[in-house]
């Protein structure tokens, strides 16, 4: 039997076809809008192609999984809450869409909660009881696996609002109405607003500040450019400030880092390790920071192994 889990980006949906804990079949597009409605019919799409290319029936399907950008109900397949990301979502009946199209099973979470479970199960998580998953992209998400149990919380966001932890209390307005969040300081999202607001950047750079993404950065900032080293190395600040913050509340064995700013995570990853060492209070032992094993595939293989688990009750 196959699944099919859809991964929700803020600017890429991706979408795959899952047996036994492997990918067998993936697509991604760019989102065509904010919203999550016109998406739909693209998804349908992306499905309906992978399942027709391997020539599966939807009565081999297992069921389709959502991760989703948002507070979720992953009892009642519902949006609770967004921010800035497919706003109209609470307004959708998912499971409603889906025996429509194709009368299977479903699960729904929250995309980095779905990350971590992905990773856990099939990925650098293994054999972990106690796991903190960062995702750094449009925004950055968190996931947790406490005790060998997702964290979940009385109202489903325990855990997976890590983006939200503010650093600086006197920072940058944040988009959920908050000041100096890790993702107000140092996202994708924020990024044109960062660099433009920095008086110590040089004109030029300030300038062309909506041409900058963080590949371009960490490629300058090997060259030794002076405003991609100031860039990068207070965003990994950000960063790691986060995740001291993560390892204090929630006790994890290792934290592991995903989303796209693993191109650079040569750079990143020992550079985030080393202040992790010098400024968590962690009389126990050091914690360990590894990069995710399954890139953009981790929130596919979470949906689909919560899957499995559904179809087993």
């Amino acid at each position: 039997m196959y699944n099919i889990g859809v991964d929700l980006g803020g600017t890429v949906i991706k979408v795959g076809l899952t047996q036994d804990g492997k990918v067998v079949g993936f697509k991604t597009f760019d989102s065509v809008s904010k919203a999550i409605k016109p998406n739909l019919s693209f998804i349908e799409s992306a499905v309906n192609s992978l399942l027709d290319t391997k020539d599966i029936p939807v009565s081999q399907l297992s069921g389709i999984g959502l991760a989703f950008p948002g507070i979720v109900n992953p009892v009642n397949r519902t949006v609770i809450s967004t921010n800035n990301k497919y706003d109209d979502a609470k307004e959708i009946d998912f499971p409603a869409w889906i025996k429509r199209n194709w009368d299977v099973p479903f699960y729904m979470d929250n995309d980095a909660r779905a990350a971590v479970l992905g990773e856990w199960q099939c990925g650098a998580g293994r054999g972990y009881k106690n796991i903190v998953m960062v995702t750094i992209g449009t925004g950055i998400g968190t996931g947790v696996v406490l005790d060998g149990n997702l964290l979940y919380g009385k109202h489903f966001q325990a855990g997976s609002l890590g983006g939200h932890f503010v650093v600086d209390y006197r920072g940058r307005l944040c988009s959920c109405g908050n000041r100096g969040c890790v993702e107000a300081l140092a996202s994708s999202a924020f990024l044109t607003e960062i660099i433009r607001e920095d008086e110590n950047l040089s004109g030029k750079c300030r300038r062309q500040a909506d041409t900058y993404d963080f590949n371009c950065l960490f490629s300058l900032w090997r060259s030794g450019d002076p405003d991609a080293l100031a860039i990068c190395n207070r965003c990994m600040d950000v960063w790691a400030a986060g995740i001291i913050c993560y390892i204090h509340a929630y006790d994890p064995e290792i934290v592991i880092l995903g989303g796209g700013i693993m191109r650079s995570g040569d750079v990143i990853l020992p550079y985030l390790q080393q202040r992790i060492n010098a400024l968590t209070w962690c009389p126990s032992g050091k914690v360990g920071l590894v990069a995710s094993k399954l890139g953009d595939k981790a929130a596919i293989l979470g949906v689909a192994y919560g899957l499995s688990i559904l179809n087993e009750q």
